[in-house]
């Protein structure tokens, strides 16, 4: 019986304080409301920031790609070149 009240007395000691500080002010809940606004409103200016760049990073990748198709198409008229002015030597071999 004495270890049950013992017990007792000793989670009242710990949790009583821990029950009256549990009460919050006005000013304190005004304070934590203010921080998560501000919190919130910095999130949002972070995620415009975001979108932005998604979006500039989709132009600079189809504008690559863009480039990618113009040297492409580059690289095989130069081979087309090439071949015709092989085709021609070996034309003016063969008349020599």
């Amino acid at each position: 019986m004495r270890k049950i009240l013992g017990s007792s007395a000793l989670v009242v000691l710990l949790a009583g304080p821990l029950m009256l500080g549990g009460c919050a002010t006005q000013d304190a809940v005004e304070h934590a409301q203010s921080t998560a606004d501000e919190a919130l409103s910095a999130a949002q200016h972070a995620q415009a920031a975001a979108d932005t760049a998604s979006q500039k990073a989709d132009a600079a990748a189809q504008s690559a790609d863009t480039a990618g198709q113009k040297a492409d198409a580059a690289a095989a008229d130069a081979k087309r070149a090439n071949d015709r002015l092989d085709a021609m030597k070996k034309k003016k071999g063969q008349r020599g």
